[in-house]
């Protein structure tokens, strides 16, 4: 556990960034994936929508798991802040910049932005599970 605000912070903001890295990819990946099979069947009605409804789960679903598990490698307990509210906001923030095709210089910003609010959730830490800490 940090003592520090800063260093947590600065943890946070890099498990943020990776995981909004990986969440992009994964959700990038999975719509090209749904605009191909919509351009393989462009007569069928509602090629791809399974595909992309996917993409959409995969790309945010991803989130939580990656920000829990990535403060939990560096150290950090009592992130549900950061995993609650990073998640939500990653719907948002990863939703404009995949399915808007933001310019690169766009979506390095955004993804800059939310590793910086990342860092922000992080240090606040919630103590108090009722478990006595080993």
């Amino acid at each position: 556990m940090t003592k520090t605000k800063p260093v947590r912070w600065a943890k946070g903001a890099a498990v943020s960034a990776v995981a909004a890295g990986a969440c992009y990819a994964v959700w990038t990946v999975g719509r090209e994936w749904a605009q191909g099979v919509r351009q393989a069947n462009p007569d069928a009605i509602l090629a791809g929508s399974a595909e992309s409804v996917m993409a959409v789960v995969a790309g945010v679903a991803l989130m939580p798991v990656l920000l829990w598990a990535g403060m939990r490698a560096v150290r950090e307990r009592g992130n549900h802040l950061l995993v609650i509210a990073g998640t939500v906001v990653w719907l948002f923030v990863g939703g404009h910049v995949v399915e808007n095709a933001v310019s690169t210089a766009g979506t390095a910003a955004f993804l800059a932005l939310f590793a910086v609010l990342g860092g922000l959730l992080a240090m606040v830490e919630v103590r108090g599970s009722g478990r006595p800490t080993p």
